[in-house]
Parts: structure tokens; sequence; C-alpha cells
């Protein structure tokens, strides 16, 4: 099946859409570095993926016919992070009206967008509920010096008239825990799906796979976590003050999987070092200088990551390190944070760390674009669609 990726920043998304069986057409991107990435790897034969370092207002879709099965990305989320300024529509980098734009010209089968959490946030709903209309009825377009509110309005009327006789998409959203799916780190993405309405399709979102009752299991019930990473009893930590109840048979799923922590992404990996990177592991190396306080005191080893962070002005430190028992803490190496986005090793980042852990900061992680790409696929596929 053929897809089109926007917004592809380091490869995230795309990784996990092509390992769900999509073949890319065009991988668009603006950012040099972001393609410096790709292409990197491309050259390596990591991927095999036309890259367009454009800017997307630009790109041209008329060569691609109507054939596209998938289109897939994540608009730039900075408008609507909770860590952003908060500018949401009056942002400048809110390309939203581009991927509907798109949506429009190409008239794929499918359609999958994510963004940041923040994008529920109250303040931008009506502009959250304009974005889902747009989705669905792309070719209610916005009109030249139209207001968005006005556009809502005109959107608005045309869904609720019930006759409905120009391109339209059945749309889906919800908010996705990482975690719940085998990513090792809790990050939240608010997954936006749709389907063509003519096709005629029905779906939905992909049950979790992993849950925090099930770590808890694996601690402090049965002890299988502790045993699988051999740490003596004497080294384990003491067991938390929980409810013993929430973990009993039957009163969660038995067959879920437990989340994964940092300790269970790193395994294999070397202790890094701070002057020779490694010889066996890519992006490997320590970078000195991490300290904990208020506020930023890293991720646990024996828990999910926190969110991997980008940051305005270099990289927060709190979220990107990694606190041992002991308390201390270090900086994740870039390969560190490329397990926790659940790239593969292969995947080489030639960037500073800096401008690496930028790009792995604003990644999807692979995993989740693979689960939710994969169900699309496996819809497609179902109805006849190759």
């Amino acid at each position: 099946m053929r897809s089109l990726e926007l917004f592809a920043g380091a490869g995230g998304l795309a990784l996990g859409v092509a390992n769900a069986g999509f073949q890319h057409e065009a991988v668009i991107e603006w950012n040099h570095n972001a393609c410096g990435t790709i292409r990197e790897n491309n050259q390596r034969g990591v991927i095999h993926w036309p890259l367009f370092e454009t800017d997307v207002r630009t790109f041209d879709y008329s060569s691609y016919g109507e054939d596209i099965d998938l289109l897939a990305g994540g608009p730039p989320c900075q408008p609507f992070s909770i860590g952003g300024k908060h500018r949401g529509s009056d942002d400048s980098r809110n390309l939203f009206p581009e991927s509907i734009r798109a949506v429009r010209e190409l008239k794929p089968k499918a359609v999958l967008f994510e963004n940041v959490k923040g994008l529920l946030r109250e303040s931008f709903s009506r502009y959250f509920e304009y974005i889902l209309l747009q989705i669905t009825y792309p070719e209610i377009a916005h009109e030249p010096d139209e207001e968005w509110v006005s556009h809502l309005s005109r959107l608005e009327k045309y869904h609720t008239k019930g006759i409905h006789d120009s391109l339209s998409y059945r749309v889906v959203f919800r908010l996705l825990n990482a975690a719940d799916h085998g990513v090792p780190q809790r990050r939240e993405r608010v997954i936006i799906v749709g389907f063509r309405s003519d096709l005629n399709l029905d779906w939905s979102f992909p049950s979790a796979s992993h849950s925090q009752e099930a770590l808890l299991r694996d601690k402090w019930l049965s002890g299988e976590y502790w045993e699988r990473h051999r740490i003596p009893k004497k080294q384990r930590p003491a067991a938390p003050n929980f409810s013993r109840k929430r973990l009993e048979p039957g009163l969660f799923d038995s067959e879920m999987n437990a989340w994964q922590t940092v300790r269970d992404a790193l395994i294999g990996l070397p202790t890094p070092d701070a002057h020779n990177e490694s010889n066996e592991f890519m992006n490997h190396r320590l970078v000195p200088g991490a300290r904990a306080y208020a506020g930023h005191t890293g991720s646990p080893l024996d828990e999910p990551a926190k969110t991997l962070k980008a940051g305005d002005h270099g990289v927060p430190g709190g979220e990107n390190m990694i606190a041992f028992g002991d308390g201390n803490v270090r900086y994740f190496t870039v390969r560190e944070s490329a397990r926790l986005q659940t790239f593969p090793d292969q995947y080489y980042f030639p960037g500073s760390w800096t401008e690496s852990m930028r790009q792995l900061g604003n990644a999807v992680p692979v995993t989740l674009g693979e689960v939710v790409a994969k169900e699309i696929h496996q819809r497609l596929s179902k109805a006849g669609i190759k």
C-alpha cells in the first residue's frame, strides 16, 4: 500500500508506518537537520524513502494522483504544546491547514495525524472541533481572508444538514499513552484517524497491550521483573505502599504485558563513556553536567521514562535524565533516548547531542505509530485494498 508522510521530522511516525506495511511515495520535511538524519539513514540502507526537503506549503501533490492509501503526519506541535507559548491557531507554525489541503488534493483512503495532548485543552476545544470538521469535509475549503470561526460555522451547518455530496471522511480521535502499547516512556499523543466515507469501513483504535498494574504485579507479587534483570533481593527497592487488591487475579486483565521501563529499554547497552563512543552502539556517548533540581529529577530506572522533551532553547535537563536509586543522575545518551522512542539501534543520528535530542524529543515513538498504522493497514486489506 502507498503512503505519503508530512512533517516527517527525524522519521519516527514514518518508520512506524513503513513497519506496518506501507510504502512511502514521498516523505516531506523542511528542517535541514532532520532531513540530514533521514538522508544519512537512506545512505546507510536503513530506510529507502524519497525525501523532499521543502516547505509543505509549496508542495505540489498533482503527480501522485488519487492512489495514496494513507496520508500520515504530525503537524508542528509547538502551537498547542503545554511547554510552548500556547498561541494555537495564531501561531505561524500551525500547519493543520496544510494537512487539510493535502487531504483535499490527494483524497487518500485513510489519514493518520498526531499531535500533543495540549491540543485537547479547553482553551483549544473550538479549534480542535474545527480541525476535525475540516478533515471530515476537506472540500468545504477555507476562503481567502475568512476568519476560522466563520469557516467553522459553515462547516457546522454543512455537517448538520445531513446530506453530503462532497469528499468526506469518517473521523475518530483518541488520546493514547505510548506506555500502554509497549513503549518504555509515558508519552501521551492525540491520534486522529479517518477513512474515506465512500469505502464504508468501520474501525476502532487498538486496545492497550501493556499496563501499570502488570508492572506492579511483576515487581511486587511475582518478582519476575527483578529476576529477569538479575537484581538480588538485597538490592531491590522496598515495595511501595499500595493496595494489593488492585493486583488480585480477576481485578485486571492478567494477560496484559507489563509497562516497559527505562531498565528494560537499556538492556545490552554498556555504561556510556564521556570520551569515547561505544564501538558497538552508535550515538552512545555520555554528556556530562546533569544535575537534579526542583521539578527536574529525571526518570526513575524502574519506571517508564518521563516524556522526552525537545525544549525551545537547548534540552531541558530533568526530562532527559536517568535517575538511579542511589540519588545519582546523568543525561540519557542519544542512543538511550532513541531506544526510549523505540528507534532501531541501526538508525543513526548524525547531529550534535543537543540537535539529536531535539529531534528525538519531537518524534513519535516508532512502536506507537506502527501499532496504529498496522490496524489501519489490516482494515484496508480486509476491504480488498492492496
